[in-house]
């Protein structure tokens, strides 16, 4: 008899195994793995991985320390997405070796804008008791 998988049963694997991603991609990028001048002279945090539900792609979220030099560092990525794809099947144990797509992990900026505008004196005088 095969057990079914819940919604929530399924959603929880897809966090788990997006987080064995990125963990694996960030040793990866942090020992310096990948033969490129670009990855080798940037730190490059992995933020956050997406699986689909399918477990075949892999939406990968990522900033460069700083925010410096954030479109060299999409471009050897997506130019080294080949190896890091191998890796990753090599040491996640999936039945298909899940297809990579990075992008910049945009939240970092959302969040300073809101702030921004959180403390803006527009704002401000809307919060202050009179």
């Amino acid at each position: 008899m095969r057990k079914q998988e819940t919604q929530e049963g399924r959603s929880v694997r897809l966090l788990r195994v997006g987080e064995q991603v990125r963990h694996v991609l960030s040793e990866i990028l942090q020992r310096g793995d990948v033969h490129d001048e670009t990855l080798q002279s940037h730190l490059v945090s992995v933020t956050e991985v997406r699986m689909s539900p399918d477990l075949r792609h892999a939406t990968v979220f990522v900033k460069p320390l700083l925010g410096q030099d954030e479109a060299a560092v999409l471009k050897a990525l997506r130019q080294n997405t080949a190896f890091l794809q191998r890796e990753v099947a090599h040491r996640v144990r999936t039945k298909y070796a899940a297809k990579l797509k990075f992008l910049a992990d945009e939240s970092f900026d959302e969040g300073s804008h809101i702030d921004r505008i959180l403390r803006s004196d527009h704002v401000a005088q809307d919060l202050t008791e009179e």
